[in-house]
């Protein structure tokens, strides 16, 4: 069974991963500097594998339950 987070089914993962996917350079661009753009966001760099730990706390933050995979 799979399992979303909430707000999330699998048809919209399918549109993202279109959207994604259709992305040429410029787009890519784009979406990072939209990224920036945001208001009560922070981008930075993660040494890879703190990743794991990294979207535990962002899950406990959101008060979102583990995904099992």
């Amino acid at each position: 069974m799979n399992k979303f987070p909430p707000g999330w089914d699998e048809t919209r993962v399918k549109q993202a991963i279109e959207h994604y996917d259709s992305l040429d350079e410029d787009g890519w661009v784009g979406e990072y500097e939209a990224a920036l753009d945001r208001k009560g966001e922070t981008l930075i760099s993660v040494p890879t594998e703190l990743v794991p730990a990294v979207h535990e706390l962002i899950r406990r933050h959101e008060g979102t339950p583990a995904r099992t995979t």
